[in-house]
C-alpha cells in the first residue's frame, strides 16, 4: 500500500518528441512494439496498432495510441511485457496516466519553446557523466544503453528536453515561495507516525454487483469489530492486504504521504483507539482502528529546514496542479475514451 536501477533512470530519460501539429507514434508492422500493442489489444482494443486510436486532441497536436505504446515502451524496456499480465481495468488506468504524462509534456514544452529556454551543451554533458558514474563508467554506461538499443545521441536529445521543462517548470512554479515560522511550527507539532491495524476488502476491478456485495460484507465487519470483537483476529481471518494480514492487520509508524490519501486521512484524524467508519480508496473498503501516534521528537532547529523543503515541495505541488489545470483549459483538449 505505500507509495512507492540505472538501467530504470537511463531508459526513464528516453521521451517522444513533442512538437506540436503533428500525429505522432504510428507503430510499424513487423517490430516489437507493434507486436506488444498487438497482444495489449486483446485486453483493451483501444490500443490497436492498425488503428492508431487518437487519444487526446488538442488545439495544437494529438496523440495516439502508438505514441503512448511507444512512450511506454521507451520507460520499461524489456519490461514491457508484464503488461500483458494486466487485467483490462488495470492496463486501462495505466494508460491514462501515461496519457496524462504525455499531454502535460507537450503543453510544457510549447510553453517552455515560447520562453525561449535553452540548455547549454555542458549542462547536458555534465548530466551524462553523472550517469556514466552511476553505471559504473561510460564504458558500462554505453553497454547499457546499446543492449536497449538507445544511442548515446538520443540520450543527449532526451536530457535537454528534461532540462529544459525543469528550468522552465522552475521559473514558473517554484519561484517566489515563502515559507513562515507559523507554517513550520504547525508541522513541527502536529503527530508525525501512526500506526494502525486495518482491514482491506478489494474492489479493484470488480463490478458494480460486486462491489454492492462486498459493502454489505464489510459493513457486518464493522459492526463486530465496534462491537468489541478482536481487531486483530478479525483482520487476520478477512483482510485481502498481503501486507498486513498476518500480523492482523498492523502497519506502524508510517508518515504523512506514505499512504494514499483517504485511508492517511482517518489514521491522522481518528483518535487512539477509535474504529473509523468504511473508508474508500481506490484498492478497496478499508476499516482502521488506530494504535498510536507519535510526534516528532527532534529539536524544531534541528529539524526545521527539513520541514521548510517540505512545506515548499507541498506548495509547488499545488502551483503545479493549478497551472497545469490552466494550460489544459486553453489547450481545449478532448479526452477520448480507452
Amino acid at each position: 500500500m505505500k507509495k512507492i536501477l540505472i538501467l530504470s533512470l537511463v531508459i526513464s530519460l528516453i521521451i517522444l518528441s513533442c512538437s506540436p501539429k503533428k500525429e505522432e507514434g504510428v507503430v510499424e508492422k513487423g517490430t516489437s512494439e507493434y507486436q506488444i500493442a498487438k497482444d495489449l489489444s486483446s485486453i483493451v482494443k483501444a490500443l490497436d496498432p492498425d488503428v492508431n486510436k487518437v487519444l487526446i486532441k488538442a488545439k495544437d497536436f494529438n496523440i495516439t495510441s502508438g505514441e503512448v505504446i511507444k512512450f511506454i515502451i521507451g520507460n520499461l524496456g524489456n519490461r514491457a511485457d508484464q503488461l500483458k499480465q494486466m487485467d483490462a481495468d488495470s492496463l486501462r488506468q495505466y494508460i491514462e496516466r501515461n496519457v496524462q504524462l504525455l499531454t502535460d509534456r507537450k503543453l510544457i514544452l510549447a510553453e517552455a519553446k515560447k520562453a525561449n529556454i535553452t540548455v547549454p551543451g555542458e549542462d547536458i554533458e555534465k548530466v551524462i557523466n553523472e550517469q556514466a558514474e552511476n553505471a559504473g563508467g561510460i564504458d558500462k554506461f554505453t553497454e547499457i544503453l546499446t543492449a536497449n538499443g538507445i544511442t548515446i545521441d538520443k540520450v543527449r536529445e532526451s536530457i535537454e528536453v528534461e532540462i529544459i521543462i525543469q528550468r522552465f517548470m522552475d521559473d514558473v512554479v517554484a519561484k517566489d515561495i515563502t515559507v513562515t515560522d507559523a507554517e513550520v511550527e504547525s508541522i513541527y507539532f502536529a503527530d508525525k507516525t501512526a500506526s494502525v491495524r486495518h482491514i482491506l476488502l478489494l474492489t479493484q476491478g470488480k463490478t458494480d454487483e460486486e462491489k454492492v456485495e462486498i459493502r454489505t460484507k464489510m459493513e457486518g465487519i464493522l459492526a463486530r469489530t465496534k462491537g468489541g470483537e478482536d481487531f486483530p483476529a478479525l483482520a487476520k481471518e478477512f483482510t485481502e492486504d498481503p501486507g498486513s494480514k498476518e500480523n492482523g492487520g498492523l502497519y506502524e509508524n508510517f508518515g504523512r504521504g506514505e499512504m494514499i490519501k483517504p485511508f492517511e486521512d482517518a489514521a491522522f484524524s481518528l483518535m487512539v483507539g477509535e474504529i473509523s467508519d468504511i473508508v474508500e480508496t481506490k484498492y478497496g473498503l478499508h476499516i482502521l482502528k488506530i494504535v498510536d501516534r507519535k510526534k516528532e521528537t527532534r529539536a524544531l532547529e534541528e529539524v526545521r529546514e527539513e520541514i521548510v523543503e517540505q512545506i515548499k515541495q507541498s506548495k509547488i505541488g499545488q502551483n503545479f496542479s493549478v497551472y497545469m489545470a490552466g494550460l489544459r483549459l486553453k489547450a481545449e483538449i478532448v479526452v477520448n475514451p480507452l
